[in-house]
């Protein structure tokens, strides 16, 4: 949902605007990981109070629960200050109301728990100046870290700082393939940076979820936009979509199988179903024939004989449940020939120019060579004019 100042103008030519807000637009759509509040516009009963607790995101998408126990006028953009330990935080309210508890029972919190920490004011600016000076030290910070980190010869990677509000705190990200001692590390960031030093592992998906980009099919990664809980992928999502196992075209920027494998993997398999399994065999007089293929959207597989492997029948899933039924009662077809189809082929179309467009490639046409004969007449013509005045 975008907010009114993110249109296009027709003054501009269509080009858009912008909201210009620096990720604090009124209806936190400039953000990622947002949550529409639907419920906005719909006042509450006679009587009945807020919930009490705010949802507050801070950098790259890593979202808390607070609990505004000052009963403090929040709207979705407002810059807060909150509890910390030690000191406090600065993040921005994406969420309130009663849609907050929604949230938090979807993600496990409990909203009576006491563990829930409070939000202390709005921010002030000299609160936001502390907190936008932080953030300018970071990535200068973390060219530093990971220099410490080659040095001490350690087999991890430093991905991402997160400073504190005040500054007191800062947070190492690190991915890291096995069990890492950072003890000594730990000792040269605090001597270092002069804060107090916290490490967190994070998983390679969630690494790039933190640093975002675009994936291969020209969107930005859905981990970094909207996919809030990891599922495993395996190669066999793979195999049931029938896609080439390829890792170069599976992988994601993380390095894992993608997460849209697994997105259209439940309709693939209510499609199977209705399918014999892979490994059925049929047996005819002729021989046993084996399936090499399948088409999951038109219903047909692909069979051959084991001394024949190079010739393919194709079958419909119909006839091939005829003749599983047939080898069930000890009956053998007499070949798959009787029951394959005829697959015509699909003539193909021929794009036309019917727009007259130019083509890309008519500057790539080599220059012809200028003829050299006409260069030749025009040298010659003088002297043919000097011979018929000596004529005369």
């Amino acid at each position: 949902m975008a907010c009114t100042n993110c249109s296009t103008g027709s003054k501009d030519g269509g080009a858009p605007k912008g909201c210009q807000n620096k990720g604090t637009c009124g209806t936190d759509s400039c953000n990622k990981l947002t949550v529409f509040d639907w419920l906005s516009n719909m006042s509450l009963p006679n009587g009945q109070e807020p919930f009490d607790c705010v949802e507050i995101r801070f950098k790259n998408g890593r979202k808390e629960f607070f609990r505004n126990t000052e009963k403090l006028t929040l709207n979705i953009g407002d810059v807060v200050a909150t509890e910390a330990s030690p000191g406090h935080d600065i993040g921005i309210v994406t969420l309130t109301g009663e849609l907050v508890k929604i949230q938090m029972k979807k993600k496990g919190v409990n909203h009576t728990s006491s563990e829930i920490t409070k939000v202390y004011r709005k921010a002030s600016q000299k609160d936001i100046d502390i907190w936008k000076d932080m953030q300018s030290k970071e990535e200068p910070m973390k060219v530093k870290a990971r220099e410490i980190a080659i040095h001490l010869k350690l087999e991890m990677k430093i991905s991402d700082i997160e400073y504190q509000g005040d500054g007191s705190k800062a947070t190492f990200y690190y991915t890291a393939e096995d069990r890492v001692d950072f003890r000594q590390l730990i000792k040269e960031y605090a001597q270092t940076f002069k804060a107090r030093i916290e490490m967190k592992q994070v998983g390679f998906r969630q690494e790039a979820a933190r640093l975002g980009g675009i994936g291969s099919c020209g969107r930005e990664l859905c981990c970094s936009t909207w996919l809030t809980d990891f599922r495993s992928v395996n190669t066999s999502a793979a195999r049931y979509q029938q896609l080439s196992l390829n890792p170069q075209k599976l992988a994601g920027q993380c390095g894992k199988l993608k997460c849209c494998l697994n997105y259209e993997l439940d309709t693939y398999m209510d499609a199977l179903k209705d399918f014999p399994d892979f490994e059925t065999k049929l047996e005819t007089e002729k021989g046993v024939a084996y399936c090499q293929k399948q088409d999951i959207f038109k219903g047909l597989m692909w069979y051959a004989y084991a001394d024949n492997i190079a010739n393919w029948h194709v079958l419909h899933v119909e006839q091939i449940k005829e003749i599983v039924a047939e080898n069930k009662q000890k009956r053998r077809v007499a070949s798959l020939e009787d029951f394959a189809l005829e697959i015509v082929q699909e003539p193909k179309q021929d794009f036309n120019n019917a727009m007259g467009q130019e083509s890309l490639t008519r500057f790539d046409q080599p220059k012809k060579k200028k003829n050299n004969n006409n260069n030749n007449n025009k040298k010659r013509k003088p002297n043919n004019f000097i011979r018929n005045d000596s004529k005369k």
